[in-house]
């Protein structure tokens, strides 16, 4: 009797946790500033995501804090903060981009710690949040066969197995000499099989293109039997398609994006609502439901059946930063 009033207890408890930290005191002075502050200046390297709107716009209806947004390449985001800064306007208040740029403009100087926000304790492994970076969705890379020309007994199991006979000269690929996510799937294979892989991968004389998109339509229209990496938030424009995206025992290759607050943002009350607003599961089933793994508990197991299976898989690895250019240069050396 005892027991059951304990875990009768335990569980209400559990359901009060998430409203008691939301109405924590030091907190609710947080989202009051932000309130005042009313506004928040984005710079996102997502081009035209209608999914990110989705939780931008919930974002507004919840908080009445208005968001701009400035939408470009990572690389145009990254220096348009530089010049920026450099002539001491401070604009914008979050940087949203991969962990790649985020960690060059951490090293650069071009943020500033973001002050702490409650869910970062929701955040699952192998992602974690720091003073200055907070994981905002993940990337993630499968293969991708046609369906109509693969046998369901000769769907690779394994990442090795793409290196059978079988599969010379019919491998599709981004290009691993490139940034992208080639580059990202020559460091990850690299570190989980070791250069022997590239090494046989190379003798099976994949054919390299620049252009994902149709390289996706080009497995779909059977010029190809499979296409590596391909990106799992593409599943949605092409499921109706003769396609297949399977990972492999071992896990998917990844891309983590980061949010980060800038240096002197006029705005960072607000910045570090939003931070938290975005870990929400509600936020991070958005993107889970179009092909982003979520960062947070609780999101995975109501993700959409389909993509389910795929997002639950382990995260095998990514890149890292300190390692890009040398690894680069490996690619020419094996791919030539």
């Amino acid at each position: 009797m005892i027991k059951n009033a304990l875990a009768i207890l335990a569980a209400f408890l559990a359901l009060l946790a998430p409203a008691a930290a939301q109405t924590d005191p030091e907190w609710q002075k947080v989202v009051d500033a932000a309130k005042k502050e009313g506004k928040l200046v984005i710079y996102t390297a997502t081009l035209g995501s209608a999914y990110h709107k989705t939780v931008f716009k919930a974002f507004e209806d919840k908080y009445g804090i208005r968001i701009e947004l400035l939408e470009a390449r990572a690389s145009e985001v990254r220096e348009r903060v530089r010049i920026e800064q450099a002539a001491g306007r401070f604009v914008g208040d979050i940087h949203h981009n991969g962990s790649t740029t985020t960690w060059l403009m951490m090293r650069d100087g071009n943020l500033q710690p973001h002050g702490g926000v409650p869910n970062v304790k929701n955040i699952v492994p192998p992602f974690e949040a720091d003073a200055t970076r907070i994981p905002a969705e993940v990337i993630s890379y499968a293969l991708l066969i046609n369906r109509n020309m693969v046998k369901l007994a000769d769907e690779p199991k394994s990442w090795k197995d793409i290196l059978g006979p079988k599969w010379t000269g019919k491998i599709l690929s981004d290009d691993y000499r490139a940034l992208g996510g080639g580059a990202v799937f020559f460091v990850v294979m690299y570190d989980t099989f070791g250069k022997q892989f590239h090494e046989a991968l190379a003798a099976q004389k994949p054919v390299f293109s620049r252009d994902i998109a149709n390289s996706e339509r080009r497995v779909a229209r059977g010029e190809f039997p499979l296409y590596i990496p391909f990106s799992l938030q593409d599943y949605g424009q092409l499921k109706s398609l003769p396609i297949k995206p399977i990972v492999p025992q071992e896990g998917r290759p990844y891309v983590r994006f980061d949010l980060a607050t800038l240096k002197n943002a006029p705005h960072p009350n607000a910045a570090r609502v939003f931070m938290n607003f975005y870990l929400e599961v509600d936020q991070q089933l958005v993107f889970a439901n179009a092909g982003y793994n979520p960062v947070v508990k609780g999101a995975i197991e109501r993700v959409n059946e389909d993509l389910r299976p795929l997002l639950a898989t382990k995260a095998l690895g990514t890149t890292v930063p300190e390692r890009q250019d040398a690894m680069l240069e490996l690619a020419k050396k094996i791919y030539k």
